[in-house]
Formats: structure tokens, sequence, C-alpha cells
């Protein structure tokens, strides 16, 4: 149904996803069901992440759940119970979803699920933001780099048209262009030492972890120019539906 490329290179490497969040910003869509849940062309958000990942042989995840977690595990139990058609889908994936609190903050939720990963570099990704990363040329950065992190550097697009002015005339109008600043695109590859950057669970990651990482020179950034785009809003939800449902979409290939 929605395996949709060949692995390129073999990658014994764990990739764990947040997905815990409330994902406020999507009103009645995650009411029901956690963001990560939330579909994309029939197909939940979570999965093409890590369909994206399996392109690249990543096929060992780790699911850090937390708001709505028993929906999440209903899920995953149910494919890996049911029948030909849903199982062969999935068939590649083994998944491991751990419940790390209601409301744990991000770094917190990381820290929980140290025990399953065995001392070795890990992939690391929010439930809901799709691009059309190399995981091969990051992980291979990553490791050139030898820094305990390796974030990806993303330019979204802009919220609002950008005018140019000449006085108080328009001079050039541009709808919705990339960002000229590079922002945390959120597929990082990490070494195990980042956890201990963590303190306890109302650590945020994107806070004092990863300011720590920067101060010790320890945060590398791989440069992606390509697809980015996070679902926080219904808008974007829809945008990434019209270029699934156009064949249009870029995580796909």
């Amino acid at each position: 149904m929605f395996r949709y490329g060949i692995i390129i290179t073999i990658h014994y490497m764990k990739l764990v996803i947040l997905a815990g969040g409330y994902g406020t910003r999507m009103g009645e869509e995650s009411k029901k069901i956690p963001k990560p849940m939330i579909e994309i062309g029939g197909i939940p958000i979570i999965c093409h992440i890590m369909n994206r990942y399996s392109l690249f042989g990543i096929n060992d995840f780790i699911i850090c759940g937390g708001h709505k977690f028993s929906v999440i595990k209903k899920f995953f139990k149910e494919i890996s119970q049911s029948g030909t058609r849903k199982k062969k889908i999935y068939e590649p994936f083994n998944v491991r979803v751990v419940n790390t609190g209601e409301n744990t903050m991000t770094g917190g939720r990381l820290k929980r699920i140290d025990k399953y990963l065995d001392n070795e570099t890990f992939c690391f990704t929010y439930g809901d933001t799709l691009n059309d990363l190399n995981i091969e040329k990051i992980i291979k950065f990553h490791k050139k780099q030898k820094t305990l992190a390796t974030v990806t550097a993303c330019k979204p697009n802009e919220n609002f048209g950008i005018l140019n002015l000449n006085k108080s005339k328009v001079i050039k109008f541009q709808e919705k262009p990339k960002s000229v600043n590079w922002v945390n695109g959120g597929y990082f590859v990490l070494e195990t030492q980042v956890l201990d950057y963590i303190k306890n669970d109302s650590t945020v990651w994107e806070h004092e972890p990863m300011k720590k990482l920067v101060k010790k020179k320890e945060l590398s950034a791989y440069k992606h120019s390509g697809f980015y785009q996070p679902m926080d809003t219904i808008n974007e939800k829809k945008y990434l539906e019209k270029l699934w449902n156009g064949k249009k979409a870029p995580w796909k290939t």
C-alpha cells in the first residue's frame, strides 16, 4: 500500500520517534487520537516517517508515547496480529511503543527509553514532520563529524508573502518564499552520551541539552535544502494531503 522504494544501504540502527505531545493546534483532529496518528492519504503520518527510514534499511523503531498512548499501542498491536494484507505492509518493522508519560517533555521522553538503546548510535525525530532527507547521507556525515549529535538544518517556507517596497510602491512580491534562516528540522543522529545532558522528565531537549551540546562543540548541522514540512496545523495537514493525493509527495521517492 505504501512501501515505495528500495533499500539503499542497510543501517542496523534504531529510530526513536517522539509521539507523546498533545497536538493542540490540530483542533478536532487530535481530540480522539494523538497527532502522530493523524492520517495523510489514509496512512498515519508516523508511518510515513517510519517508511522513509525503512527505505534506508532502518526498521527498528522505538515510539515514545504519552498523550493517548493506548491508541498508538493498539494500532501497532493490531498490525502485528493482523492477517496477510496489513502484515505484509509492515513486515520489516520491529516496533516498540513505550509509555513515556502524559506530561513528560521531549528530553524526558528520550531519557526514559535509555535502556532500549544498547549504547549505540541512533536516529531521533518528531512524529509529525516529513521531508525528503537522504538518511544515509546524514548518518555518514554524523560519523565523519565525530560529535555527539547531528541535527538536520532546514529552511521552512515563510508563513506570509514577502513585499519588497520602494517607498509606497511594491517592486517585488514573493508568495511564501523559503526562509533565509536555518531551523531545527527535527531529524537527528545521536550518540547515547547525549542522555547525560538530560536531567529529568521536565527537560526540554531543544533547550538545555542542545544548548550545552553547542557550548561543548558537540552539535553538528547537516544542511538539507530540499523538502521539509511539519504538520502543526490543519492547513499544513491539508497541504500534505494535497501532495500525497496528487502523487507529488517528495518524501515518497
